[in-house]
């Protein structure tokens, strides 16, 4: 699939939710540049000097939008994984892509905390219930889920390809599949 222009696609959701495996798979499908804008890499890199307080968290949010909406802008496809869990932050993210004229696609991956929690693939919900890990989103740290995305997935009985194709099928929805 080549898309008409460059645009954002921003997975929002909880850790373990299936935002960068989804994210990855339609990557995978997109004939033209696309890059994953992955947010474990981005803290590690251009936000490594941040932690996890809500104004961190809010400015981290921002600076991969930035990047996501620089990318739109010259006609890559700009896949983001990453959990944004304030509503602010999102709403600022896709402000700046309007502004811009850049094409900014919010896809919430809303599968639930209990499924999220039995996956776990990174320990995080195994180290907060044993008291180790303080501050987790959707545990003891708020998730603002979007109240009108553009496309939620719940991933529980939902397999990768399936996934990956109702966000084809949203792009082409929106005429940027030609």
């Amino acid at each position: 699939m080549r898309l008409a222009h460059g645009a954002t696609i921003w997975f929002t959701g909880l850790s373990g939710a299936g935002k960068s495996t989804i994210a990855r798979a339609v990557g995978s499908l997109v004939d033209g540049p696309a890059e994953v804008l992955d947010g474990d890499e981005l803290r590690a890199t251009v936000s490594s000097e941040l932690g996890f307080s809500a104004q961190d968290r809010d400015r981290h949010v921002c600076r991969v939008g930035y990047i996501a909406e620089l990318l739109a802008r010259n006609g890559v496809v700009a896949l983001v994984p990453v959990i944004a869990p304030y509503a602010r932050a999102r709403e600022c993210v896709r402000r700046r892509h309007v502004e811009r004229g850049s094409t900014y696609l919010e896809v919430h991956v809303a599968t639930p905390l209990a499924e999220c929690a039995r996956r776990d693939p990174k320990g995080l919900y195994d180290r907060a219930s044993r008291g180790e890990l303080h501050g987790l989103t959707g545990v003891d740290d708020p998730y603002e889920a979007p109240s009108a995305p553009d496309l939620r997935l719940d991933t529980t009985d939902l397999d990768v390809p399936t996934a990956a194709d109702r966000v084809v099928r949203l792009l082409a929805d929106r005429g940027l599949v030609p």
